[in-house]
């Protein structure tokens, strides 16, 4: 599986992002690997009109109803058709562990999937005894890159967190630059069940191709 966050770069990036929810639902039907776009809160109604794959959040906040001005409440983005939500994303980390743990169980209480994102072994480990429904570990100094990997760089690093992760019985997604369909494929061989990926394909300036590509190294 691939999970594609489509952030906001540029403006205009909301019918961007729909038309982007376009091409992944066509390359996935035609290779027959799931897709999951993550939209921000704002998209979701819209990317769920728009195409049936399965669509995610970016993220959500650990509140319930009541008197939570400008958090994103988990029953809200159900309604507007999200299945699963990121969590402490780099960009988006939970500053407390609590409340991250309640936002994972505020998810689940919901019925939205989780993907939570480490940075470390010790957050990983960490993660874990949250039961999210997936995991990804990105090294900071991978994300966001278009010439280096983790699957490239380090591969012990996926193959470290991929045992850990079984271990915990939650599988693992890998990020940190994966650009390639070598790195899918290294990523793959090494236990993980699926990529994150935003910058290779938001950025790219042929979406399908970069993805088909990516396609390849599930093969």
């Amino acid at each position: 599986m691939i999970f594609v966050n489509l952030k906001t770069y540029a403006e205009g990036s909301g019918q961007r992002a729909l038309d982007l929810v376009r091409t992944l639902e066509e390359v996935a039907t035609a290779s027959q690997i799931k897709v999951i776009p993550v939209v921000q809160a704002l998209d979701l109604k819209e990317a769920a009109l728009v195409s049936k794959l399965e669509i995610w959040t970016q993220r959500i906040d650990p509140v319930a109803y009541g008197a939570h001005t400008g958090s994103i409440l988990p029953e809200g983005v159900v309604e507007d058709g999200a299945k699963g939500t990121f969590l402490n994303h780099s960009e988006e980390k939970f500053a407390d562990f609590e409340k991250l743990s309640s936002a994972v169980e505020r998810a689940h209480e919901v019925g939205l999937k989780t993907l939570v994102f480490a940075s470390d072994m010790e957050e990983l480990k960490r993660v874990l005894g949250l039961k999210p429904t997936f995991v990804a570990y990105e090294p900071p100094e991978f994300i966001g890159s278009t010439t280096t990997s983790v699957a490239e760089a380090a591969p012990e690093v996926i193959a470290q967190a991929v045992e850990v992760a079984r271990m915990a019985g939650v599988p693992l997604v890998v990020g940190a630059g994966i650009h390639s369909m070598a790195d899918v494929k290294k990523s793959i061989e090494l236990g993980a069940v699926g990529i994150a990926v935003a910058t290779d394909i938001v950025k790219a300036a042929d979406p399908k191709k970069e993805l088909l590509d990516l396609m390849e190294g599930f093969k």
